[in-house]
């Protein structure tokens, strides 16, 4: 009998077509001998089609699993997750806490200050106040708190540029962080399972532009990606080791995507960021990594489930009451 798998996906985000890509990527992927895929797409607004998971156990009886295809906001925050919990239903990914954690870029960052992982110094400017100008020099990144694929992220290299930036961040979250801007390499390391994570090959990201951002990934096509990454084996072990104890820092399960930059004037790995719900899309990394380490893209699947159905099997032995 197939396995019964909910791909939801869209959402109310300024990601909403990316989920769409990913999605798209994943039903051509999953093995139709063992998975029977079905369709939920949440549109712009927030409306479910043909019809919305129910948060009750019980509920909703044609899902085995299901699979959150939704990027950002409402989707990857721990929103969804929170839903699919009050469902009783296995799901791909990280948890509610782990959602929430990962996807407020603040939070990400104080978690992994205090387990010791190196990130770059930043601020954080909340409601209409404004950081000092210069306080961490310049350039500086400036971005939404709460938004994923470099929506609303500018560079600033003045005073002038940084309050146009505060600007645009603000269109999109209340809560935005300012970072020391730095002059280096991307690169990315895919992260997969529940209690004993493992971390692909890392791949290296070359921009068209100044910095990888929405544009860059998603519409000029122009970006480069190198896999494996052009490190040594001792800095590529070092990049593994750092997100997979990123991974375990946030109570990351399921699989995740973790971001670092390496500085040329110093030659200092930080991490930048760790996405919960990596794209799936036909140019994204995170499949492409683990197809370079030895798993293709209907393997990855069969994992993924396998992890969601794993995890749920073990909290359904936990007791919520006396």
């Amino acid at each position: 009998m197939k396995t019964n798998v909910a791909v939801v996906y869209g959402g109310r985000t300024g990601e909403h077509e990316i989920s769409h890509r990913s999605a798209k990527s994943i039903i051509e992927a999953i093995d139709a001998e063992k998975y029977k895929v079905l369709h939920y797409v949440i549109s712009k607004v927030g409306k479910w089609s043909p019809r919305p998971i129910l948060p009750e156990p019980g509920g909703n009886p044609g899902i085995d699993v299901v699979f959150p295809v939704l990027h950002g906001t409402f989707g990857e925050d721990g929103t969804v997750q929170g839903l699919l919990e009050l469902a009783d239903l296995p799901y791909v990914g990280a948890g509610v806490l782990a959602s929430a954690v990962s996807m407020d870029k603040e939070m990400m960052k104080r978690v992994a200050n205090e387990a010791g992982l190196p990130v770059v110094e930043y601020r954080v400017v909340s409601g209409s106040g404004d950081p000092v100008c210069g306080e961490l020099g310049f350039p500086v990144f400036v971005k939404p708190a709460n938004l994923g694929s470099s929506v609303g992220i500018s560079k600033a290299r003045n005073c002038d540029e940084l309050k146009a930036a505060l600007e645009l961040a603000r269109t999109y979250d209340r809560k935005v962080i300012v970072e020391r801007g730095i002059a280096g390499r991307e690169f990315e390391c895919a992260v997969l399972g529940n209690d004993n994570p493992v971390a692909a090959v890392p791949c290296e990201i070359l921009p068209s532009r100044e910095f990888y951002d929405y544009d860059d990934k998603y519409l000029l096509d122009k970006a480069e990606t190198v896999i494996p990454a052009n490190l040594s084996p001792q800095e590529t072990a070092n990049m593994q080791r750092l997100a997979v104890e990123c991974y375990r820092a946030v109570e990351c399960e399921g699989m995740a995507r973790v971001d670092f930059l390496l500085e040329t004037a110093t030659n200092r790995l930080y991490i930048n960021e760790i996405n919960t719900i990596p794209g799936f899309t036909s140019i994204s990394m995170y499949p492409r990594m683990w197809e370079y380490s030895g798993l293709p893209m209907p393997k990855l699947i069969d994992r993924l489930i396998e992890l969601a159905l794993e995890r749920h099997a073990g909290r359904q032995r936990l007791r919520y009451s006396k």
